[in-house]
């Protein structure tokens, strides 16, 4: 008997094959099709939203017509921005961990970067000597502690800031996953506008609406923002005078204690319980003393004008730090542990300080989903962690501590994986 011929074999199998290709191209098309539509739509209605809720609450803020309609013309949903929600379309891809507690926070204070900013910030500290001593004169904050701040929010004002303002706040305050914080600060941006801090080309912002060098959101800026150069603008995207001063103010009106140094690195015996950290505890700097608690190179611990604090951002798993007042001062400004100390670092880096001694354990593993969980796990058993908020916060940390003590294990004041994830 005659073999079939081949290629009447592999016809079907031709066949079958583009059968599959258009029916994925069918279905590519059959899901893309609502995402366009339901943008379309999502476009029409916001600017809807611009129109019947914005204008209404900006008129009242004492924002014109006129400022308002330029404001807004040819405005479009920016659909590049992070922490969007939009109703009614799936997001693409999850979003990332962007909070340095999923890492290692040894990560943050890389000595590549820190030795960048620290040749880069001596440098300033030089050319804007002048400028820098009457401002710690008026507002009595560290000229160090200002420049460290101006560093590490734009690297001195040199990283590009990428997005319009009005758009980047209008979009998420339309359909970010958090419209009520965004929108008044969408109201707040339209005032600096009418108030003629700055153009609306040139008022560009972080996309989650932090303004100029020092990344003051709107509210900030019309609170804390001043005209330091005396051109009557009070200008934090390209006048050096009016971003330090405007930094130090911020700081002084959140009750920057003159004369106080931050914090510093401490060695803390193993019998000081890793669970008297935090803002809540504070006792003088000579009971801290009396518990064997020390500079990290055994030398006394600094003076400070009022209480001190045990500080420990990884629990036992990182260096620990005794704090003063002034530390949650920076965290003031960037309601994170190790935002704060990195910006006391960087400022006694300027001065010739030294690398932290104590070693970061390798933290990650867990995301913010899965500290939720576990906080909620803690809060059910009676533990106090500040919020189920999925940040390691001084809270859930002393939580956490309290739990390992409680269970006969190793009080390290800081979940690991197989902890966070239940194993």
């Amino acid at each position: 008997m005659q073999k079939p011929s081949s290629k009447r074999i592999e016809q079907p199998w031709i066949f079958a094959c583009l059968a599959v290709l258009l029916l994925c191209l069918s279905l590519t098309q059959t899901l893309a099709a609502p995402n366009s539509a339901a943008r379309a739509r999502l476009e029409g209605e916001f600017r809807k939203w611009i129109e019947t809720t914005v204008w209404p609450d900006a008129r009242q803020a004492g924002v014109s017509r006129g400022t308002f309609d330029k404001a807004f013309a040819d405005i479009a949903l920016d659909w590049s921005l992070p922490d969007l929600a939009p109703p009614g379309i799936r997001p693409e891809k999850p979003e990332p961990q962007r909070q340095p507690e999923f890492a290692s926070p040894g990560r943050y204070f890389s000595e590549k970067q820190l030795a960048s900013l620290v040749s880069d910030g001596r440098r300033l500290l030089t050319t804007w000597g002048k400028t820098l001593d009457r401002i710690e004169r008026q507002y009595g904050v560290p000229k160090e502690i200002i420049v460290a701040i101006w560093g590490r929010e734009t690297h001195y004002g040199t990283v590009k800031i990428p997005h319009d303002a009005i758009r980047a706040l209008a979009t998420e305050a339309f359909m970010g996953r958090r419209k009520e914080a965004f929108y008044p600060e969408l109201i707040a941006a339209l005032r600096i506008l009418e108030e003629e801090h700055i153009g609306h080309a040139d008022m560009r912002s972080s996309w989650a609406g932090g303004l100029g060098q020092p990344q003051f959101l709107p509210t900030k800026f019309l609170r804390f923002a001043v005209d330091f150069d005396g051109d009557g603008h009070r200008n934090i995207w390209t006048s050096v005078p009016d971003s330090l001063a405007s930094i130090a103010h911020y700081l002084q009106q959140h009750d920057w204690a003159r004369g106080s140094h931050w914090g510093m690195e401490a060695s803390v015996p193993p019998q000081v319980s890793c669970t008297l950290e935090g803002p809540e505890q504070g006792r003088p700097l000579g009971e801290w003393a009396a518990m064997g608690v020390r500079g990290i190179d055994g030398k006394p611990l600094p003076r400070f004008t009022d209480q001190a604090f045990l500080l420990m951002p990884a629990g036992r798993l990182g260096p620990a730090f005794i704090v003063s007042k002034n530390f949650y001062v920076l965290k003031a400004y960037n309601e994170s542990d190790v935002y704060a100390m990195f910006i006391g670092h960087l400022a006694d880096r300027y001065g010739g300080a030294r690398p932290f001694e104590g070693s970061w354990a390798e933290l990650s593993g867990f995301t913010r989903q899965h500290v939720q969980g576990l906080q909620r796990k803690l809060v059910q058993a009676g533990y106090d962690v500040g919020g189920v908020d999925g940040l390691i916060g001084f809270k859930s940390r002393i939580a956490v501590g309290k739990w390992q003590t409680r269970q006969g294990l190793t009080e390290t004041c800081f979940p690991d994986r197989a902890l966070v994830l239940g194993r």
